[in-house]
């Protein structure tokens, strides 16, 4: 437990630092094509999707803890490299810095006051369609992405570092990969996604709920609204068909003063999501900078706070 709590605040300072280059050949890519090529394989058999989809489940994350297990072995010839390629591992499964930055990149197309290329930069981070979402909806949906991904991107994975170190974490990410590539409710993946889904639903139950302890501390540093930052978070928690993604968003929305949620349009089809958060004030592009202030803050937070249990259960233990 020791090791993991080393490796996962070596990996989280190395993410801050680093981030994504690109041109990286991340491991996310490599986990996104096994699950296009067993996607392939598997619905060629013919079987219930359901089934198929459990079976690209299990046999993705048992590759993935395989390969991350094996390469971690392999590393151990050196405790000092075995620190660094661990490290290496858990830093390719945090995004705070490339969310940060992508959130930077959709605040500076305003600047340029062409809607279209805000738009056309909005659509390399978000599923839903973005063709014709005005300025505040540009926002809005910038928001409730780095809100959500604060705890997909840095938290959880963080969270999984701690308790199971490099193998844990990377079978999250590939949890999460499938959950973003398959996990729709649309008619391709209602039954072929469902597995996935719902494992990354148990996966981020305990770190979302997380999120709201660290995004209160962080709103109460950064003096924005903490008082509403909870409160909204516990009143709007279930205002999502995610049993976990409402918890970052309301929290951001407290913080903020702002109103997020509404009606998005994913692959053709428009996608009712209840309100969340009061509507204080108008949402303005600051906000973008105002939730990548919240990224930051509460990430760090999330790592005191993991650091601080591993510790404290050491003590208890041993």
């Amino acid at each position: 437990m020791e090791i993991f709590a080393l490796v996962s605040t070596i990996a989280y300072f190395i993410d801050l630092i680093v981030g994504d280059p690109y041109g990286f050949p991340h491991p996310v890519i490599y986990i996104g094509k096994l699950i296009s090529k067993l996607e392939k394989s598997l619905r060629k058999l013919n079987i219930n999707l359901k089934l198929a989809g459990a079976l690209l489940c299990l046999i993705l994350i048992s590759s993935v803890a395989l390969i991350t297990y094996i390469v971690c072995k392999l590393a151990s010839i050196n405790v000092y490299f075995k620190i660094f390629i661990s490290s290496f591992i858990v830093c390719t499964c945090m995004s705070t810095k490339c969310l940060a930055d992508e959130g930077r990149k959709i605040y500076d197309t305003f600047e340029k006051k062409d809607i279209e290329i805000s738009r056309k930069q909005l659509s390399y981070i978000v599923g839903r369609d973005t063709s014709s979402l005005d300025e505040s909806e540009i926002i809005r949906a910038t928001v409730e992405t780095i809100a959500e991904n604060t705890v997909d991107g840095t938290i959880s994975p963080m969270f999984y570092a701690f308790i199971g170190g490099p193998v844990l974490s990377m079978v999250y990410k590939a949890v999460n990969t499938m959950d973003s590539m398959i996990g729709y409710k649309n008619e391709r993946y209602i039954d072929f996604g469902m597995v996935a889904a719902r494992l990354d639903d148990v996966f981020n139950y305990i770190p979302a709920r997380i999120s709201v302890i660290s995004f209160t501390i962080a709103s109460f540093i950064l003096r924005y609204d903490y008082k509403s930052c909870i409160k909204i978070a516990i009143r709007d928690r279930k205002n999502h068909k995610s049993p976990n993604c409402a918890y970052s968003e309301a929290a951001v929305a407290g913080a903020l003063g702002i109103e997020l949620g509404g009606t998005n349009i994913y692959f053709g089809q428009k996608v009712y999501k209840p309100t969340i958060g009061d509507k204080k004030r108008e949402i303005v592009k600051e906000d973008i900078l105002r939730t990548n202030k919240l990224l930051y803050m509460s990430t760090f937070i999330s790592l005191l706070l993991f650091l601080v249990v591993s510790f404290s259960l050491k003590k208890v233990l041993f």
